[in-house]
């Protein structure tokens, strides 16, 4: 059960209208990396966890304060686009230079959202459910996860240089700061997981992996680059980060199969096969 609280979990209110940035606002709306993939994200995987207790209340906590970051967004981005010009004409009848502002904003905005927030990216292409992954495994979600808040935090302090608002960058500094939190809770997550004897890398450590495929193809590295510059990598040599093995570094890669020669196609599907004749 979900209830709405009409006070925002923090003020989204720019200073002064601006569509052009209001469209560059949508990529952490609705972009691959944005608020709508995260709520999203951690909403289903929560919905989907069959671990009743901590876990699931965390990824339902995190995802329902998600859903809070879109609607900021969506009124951030709704103000932005109050008392924009709807033609050239109006856009430089006061000031020259707001035709650029005008040529910078998504129409979109106001032919389809009649002056609001679309869940669209920044270039206009709509929101994807094909963005959340909810695998089951929590190991491997929570590793998603961390990458989710560490692109969508880089894209907000990217957008922070790209405005001069102080009622936008405060908004911003403030999904900045959830963002530090959130990487810094799926971290947590990890080491919990591991702590509590639930997981263990490789995901999914269940499997019950070949022994002799393990010790040829587990833990070696395969240097494809001239050079050995990759050899002083932590990933070439030393203990593995699953403490399981050793990494071990081989700069001469070999074939472990011949060249694949493929058979004629069945020939009502007019392919191009060996010896074949145009017509035959």
């Amino acid at each position: 059960m979900f209830s709405h609280v009409k006070d925002l979990q923090f003020e989204a209110k720019p200073d002064a209208p601006d569509a052009a940035f209001a469209r560059r606002l949508q990529e952490v709306l609705g972009g691959k990396w944005g608020e709508m993939t995260v709520a999203n994200q951690y909403l289903f995987q929560g919905w989907n966890c069959r671990l009743p207790g901590k876990y699931k209340d965390l990824l339902l906590d995190v995802g329902t304060e998600e859903v809070g970051h879109v609607e900021m967004l969506v009124t951030m981005i709704s103000r932005l686009l109050d008392s924009a010009p709807l033609a050239l004409s109006e856009a430089i009848a006061d000031n020259p230079g707001g035709g650029a502002v005008y040529a910078g904003s998504n129409p979109a905005h106001f032919i389809h959202g009649g002056g609001g927030a679309l869940p669209v990216d920044a270039s206009g292409v709509p929101w994807n459910g094909s963005y959340v992954t909810a695998s089951g495994n929590l190991l491997a979600d929570f590793q998603l996860n961390v990458t989710a808040e560490a692109q969508g935090r880089l894209q907000v302090a990217r957008l922070f240089n790209m405005t001069d608002d102080p009622g936008v960058k405060q908004m911003l500094r403030f999904l900045l700061a959830r963002d530090t939190m959130h990487q810094n809770m799926w971290l947590a997550a990890i080491e919990q997981l591991k702590e509590d004897g639930l997981e263990e890398m490789p995901v999914p450590d269940a499997f019950p992996d070949s022994e002799e495929f393990t010790n040829e193809f587990g833990y070696t590295y395969l240097g494809f680059s001239s050079g050995t510059d990759a050899a002083q990598g932590r990933w070439a040599s030393g203990p593995a980060p699953d403490g399981k093995r050793e990494f071990r570094y081989d700069d001469n890669p070999r074939a472990n199969a011949p060249e694949p020669v493929l058979p004629p196609g069945d020939p009502r599907l007019y392919g191009t096969n060996p010896g074949g004749s145009a017509g035959s």
